[in-house]
């Protein structure tokens, strides 16, 4: 289950977007941790945060929706 999880660092480099990235998708509601390591790093589901940064990305990138938008969106 450990492996599962992932650091902001490791998840960002497999996505290809800066650790502020995933920390303001965060901040904002749009992408949710699941858990703490001992050191106090915010966790992540592999697969899941993958598949949920992707989606910001696509709404953000390609539908050109703001933040206000997506988080629209991704609550239905």
């Amino acid at each position: 289950m450990k492996n599962d999880l992932l650091k902001i660092g490791q998840l960002a480099q497999i996505v290809g977007v800066l650790p502020s990235t995933i920390n303001y998708y965060t901040n904002e509601g749009l992408l949710k941790s699941d858990g703490r390591s001992q050191g106090g790093y915010r966790l992540y589901k592999k697969v899941k945060a993958i598949k949920q940064i992707k989606r910001i990305q696509f709404l953000k990138d390609k539908k050109r929706l703001r933040i206000d938008e997506i988080k629209k969106v991704i609550k239905r």
